[in-house]
């Protein structure tokens, strides 16, 4: 599914060169949910960000489902972010005055779904990420925080991406709620067989993960499976 190869990336100010990212190599296979984890500072946002096609690095190739995501257009580029990549952000970035199920539909509105259309892939992804169906029409300021995060991984799910990216998603929450929302990532990965890479800085959250790398300093220290798992259920 992801396949990145000496991957760097050096950001050049007023002449002076900081290298964030030093020749890191990964893959990532079809229905693994992996944690890359780090420090503030690590490179591990920048990361991200070249993951989700949002930058490009500097030397390095990124292949994301067999498309070799360094050397596509902008508009190409584009096309990969709204079709091969659900992000859920640590803030929900939803719309406060507009109901779950539009919040949900809205990339589908983006690309000219009909409206029953949108209405029913909206559903399906709401039902996977085990939100109450008698939420649905509420207005998303009306939610709890967890809630609001199962809605921003629903809108991630609905135009079916080839992989989810979720960064620091229960940065906002609690720990209680935190845990629901893992365990909502958890259910997609087992259940649905999504392929899900979530970056963190807590141990405790990359834990869910069947597999955790750990960067610092632009490198990757380990890369290993997860013999520690936190397996979680939640009824709500």
């Amino acid at each position: 599914m992801i396949s990145c190869r000496n991957i760097t990336k050096v950001y050049v100010n007023d002449g002076m060169e900081t290298p964030v990212l030093k020749e890191v190599s990964f893959d990532v296979n079809d229905g693994e949910f992996v944690a890359i984890m780090g420090p503030s500072g690590s490179g591990k946002s920048t990361l991200m960000h070249i993951l989700g096609a949002l930058d490009a690095p500097t030397s390095g190739t990124y292949v994301l489902d067999n498309n070799d995501v360094s050397k596509l257009s902008d508009d190409e580029l584009a096309d990969v972010r709204r079709n091969k990549i659900g992000f859920v952000f640590q803030s929900f970035n939803l719309l406060s005055r507009a109901t779950v199920l539009r919040n949900v539909a809205l990339p589908l509105t983006y690309a000219g779904v009909p409206k029953e259309e949108r209405r029913e892939k909206a559903a399906q992804a709401l039902i996977a990420t085990g939100l109450p169906e008698d939420r649905w029409d509420h207005l998303s300021n009306q939610l709890s925080g967890g809630q609001m995060q199962r809605v921003a991984i629903a809108r991630a799910l609905v135009n079916n991406p080839s992989i989810i990216l979720a960064d620091e998603p229960t940065g906002n929450l609690d720990t209680k709620t935190g845990e629901i929302v893992l365990d909502t990532f958890q259910k997609l990965n087992r259940g649905h067989k999504h392929t899900i890479v979530l970056i963190t800085h807590e141990l405790y959250v990359a834990e869910h993960a069947d597999r955790i790398i750990h960067i610092r300093d632009g490198s990757i220290l380990s890369d290993e499976k997860n013999l520690n798992k936190r397996i979680i259920s939640h009824s709500s």
